[in-house]
C-alpha cells in the first residue's frame, strides 16, 4: 500500500515545533488534530476561524453584515465538529464545507464592501498569506527536482513513476490544475509547474500575481514607502529568475527558502508601518 507522510503537512505550514511541543508521536491522527481542531495551536483551522471571528466581531460596522455572518456561521460549524471525533470521511466534507465558506466570506467581501482603506489591509493579509503558501507548497514538491535526485539511477527509477503525480497534487492544492492545462497546454512536468506557481503574472495564487496585487492594494495607504521597497525587491527576484538554470545548479530550496524570508519581510513592514506604535 502506499505510505503518506503526514509529516509533510507540517513542513508546509511551518509548525513542526510547535507540533513537537504539544504532541510525542507523528501519527495522522496527532497531526489532523493539530492542523484541524487544537485550540492549542495557534494555526489550527480552529484558532484561525476564531480569530477571525473576534476580528469580524470587532470590524462588524466595516464590513458587511452577511459576511460577518457567514464567519460566525463557520465558527459554530467547527466548533462543533470539534465536539466529536471527526473521521476520515466526516473530515473532508468539513474541511470541503471550510473551503465554501472562505470562498463566501471572500465573494461577500469583493462584492459588497467599499473598495477603501479597510478593504485593502483584508486584500493585503489575503496576498501575502497566498504568496507564502504557495511558496511553501512549491517548496515541498522541489525535493522531487533536485540533481542528486535526477542523477542516479536508482533514485530516478523510484521517483519518475511518482513525479507527474507529485506535480498534479501541488496544482490541485492550490486548484490551480484547469488553469495550468489552459495554459500550457503540455504534460504536467516540475519544472514548468515551478515557472507557472511563480512567475505567471495571470492565475491569481502564483507568487508573481500576489506580489501584483500587494503592490496595488498598498499604493492606495498612506505611510507606504518601506513596504512598497520590500515588495519590488521581491518581485525582483521573483520575476528576473531563470528557473531551468536554479535547477540545473541544484539551489532551488535555496531560492525558495530566500523568497519566503523576503516574503516574511514585506510582513515585518506592513507591522512596522501600521500596526506596531513608533517607540
Amino acid at each position: 500500500g502506499t505510505h503518506f507522510n503526514w509529516t509533510t503537512l507540517l513542513d508546509i505550514t511551518g509548525t513542526n515545533k510547535n507540533f513537537d511541543e504539544l504532541y510525542s508521536q507523528d501519527e495522522e491522527k496527532n497531526i489532523m488534530k493539530f492542523l484541524i481542531s487544537d485550540r492549542n495551536s495557534g494555526s489550527s483551522i480552529f484558532s484561525s476561524v476564531a480569530l477571525a471571528r473576534e476580528n469580524a466581531r470587532t470590524a462588524r460596522e466595516i464590513i458587511p453584515s452577511e459576511a460577518w455572518e457567514q464567519i460566525n456561521d463557520l465558527y459554530l460549524t467547527i466548533k462543533e465538529a470539534n465536539q466529536v471525533n471527526v473521521s476520515r470521511n466526516k473530515r473532508h466534507a468539513l474541511l470541503s464545507t471550510v473551503i465554501d465558506d472562505c470562498q463566501l466570506v471572500a465573494g461577500m467581501m469583493s462584492g459588497c464592501m467599499s473598495h477603501n482603506a479597510a478593504y485593502s489591509f483584508i486584500q493585503v493579509g489575503r496576498k501575502l498569506e497566498r504568496a507564502d503558501m504557495s511558496t511553501r507548497i512549491v517548496d515541498v514538491g522541489s525535493l522531487s527536482l533536485l540533481p542528486q535526485l535526477s542523477s542516479s539511477d536508482q533514485n530516478r527509477e523510484l521517483i519518475a513513476p511518482y513525479e507527474g503525480i507529485i506535480w498534479v497534487n501541488i496544482l490541485r492544492c492550490l486548484s490551480a490544475f484547469q488553469a495550468y492545462r489552459q495554459h500550457v497546454q503540455n504534460r504536467v512536468e516540475g519544472e514548468e509547474v515551478v515557472r507557472y506557481l511563480l512567475q505567471d503574472e495571470d492565475f491569481p495564487r502564483s507568487l508573481s500575481h500576489c506580489l501584483a496585487l500587494l503592490n496595488l492594494h498598498l499604493q492606495k495607504l498612506p505611510n507606504n514607502e518601506d513596504v512598497l521597497r520590500a515588495i519590488a525587491r521581491v518581485q525582483r527576484v521573483c520575476n528576473q529568475v531563470k528557473i531551468s538554470e536554479i535547477l540545473a545548479r541544484g539551489v532551488m530550496m535555496q531560492f525558495i527558502d530566500e523568497l519566503q524570508i523576503s516574503i516574511a519581510d514585506i510582513h515585518d513592514e506592513i507591522n512596522r508601518a501600521w500596526f506596531t506604535p513608533a517607540s
